[in-house]
């Protein structure tokens, strides 16, 4: 809310600046004339302000030429820091202050609130679980067409990290592998697991991992059933997930966008009043 304050008899009223620290200085400025009028500041800001929230006279800020803000200490509960601001100003040869503005201004010790950062940007992958749908990225730099007629070469032609058809199990200089027995096991446990489909986020998911754009299948026979979350918003980050599997990160998915139940209008504001009382 920003009001214009005009000298009297016009009404004059309050502006709250949230930001815009103000630093006020008891020397002195070139503008004496105005600087040395305190008790003009003073008594235009008792016709907006209760006598009992101003303290005294903290300093005065040189805002330009024949313009000069008057700081009061505001003794308002909460407040600390704070300062109530009178601008004065005078035209080119005059000596009569007048009242341009009245203001409560944080100092440079006042608590602020911390700048306002969107849900897109505040929220962080750790903080959503598997029953949050997230909003449908159509440039995520993640993801990347999926009929790319040169990945069938496979990664060994084509140097590209493509999830195709690799061999099957052969050792790779290991001494032992999986065996049939060993293989079937880990994929009963993994399917009967959270990563199955038998839980809460499958249940309220849109679409299966099957079609998921961050789906990384496994090698061999386990290609078929399992593969590995890739997207670092899903709770399943990094884990097996079968096929079946679902959550509400997946990358076809959207967000609902919720009716409005009516238009919301702009604020009507009666700045022409101010009544201040004591508790």
């Amino acid at each position: 809310m920003v009001v214009r304050v005009l000298p009297k008899p016009c009404v004059l009223s309050l502006r709250i600046l949230m930001s815009n620290r103000i630093n006020p200085t008891l020397n002195i400025t070139k503008e004496k004339t105005l600087a040395k009028a305190v008790g003009v500041a003073r008594e235009a800001l008792e016709d907006v302000a209760h006598k009992s929230s101003i303290g005294d006279h903290a300093g005065v800020v040189q805002e330009g030429e024949r313009a000069v803000t008057h700081a009061f200490l505001c003794l308002l509960p909460g407040y600390k820091g704070w300062f109530w601001t009178v601008t004065l100003s005078r035209v080119p040869h005059g000596r009569t202050p007048k009242v341009d503005e009245v203001a409560l201004l944080p100092g440079p010790d006042a608590l602020l609130a911390p700048d306002w950062v969107p849900w897109a940007d505040r929220v962080r992958p750790g903080d959503v679980s598997g029953t949050d749908r997230l909003p449908y990225k159509p440039d995520d730099a993640s993801l990347q067409p999926g009929d790319d007629p040169d990945l069938d070469q496979g990664f060994e032609a084509t140097g590209l990290d493509a999830d195709f058809i690799a061999e099957y199990e052969m050792g790779l200089g290991r001494a032992r592998v999986l065996s049939d027995q060993g293989r079937t096991a880990a994929f009963e446990r993994w399917y009967k697991g959270e990563g199955g489909p038998n839980n809460q986020a499958t249940r309220t998911a849109k679409a299966n991992c099957s079609s998921c754009g961050y789906l990384m299948l496994m090698g061999g026979s386990a290609r078929q059933l399992f593969g590995l979350c890739a997207n670092e918003w899903s709770a399943f980050d990094g884990q097996v997930v079968s096929l079946d599997h679902g959550c509400g990160a997946h990358s076809e998915t959207d967000v609902q966008v919720q009716a409005k139940i009516w238009d919301q209008s702009d604020p009507v504001l009666d700045d022409t009043r101010m009544d201040i009382t004591e508790d």
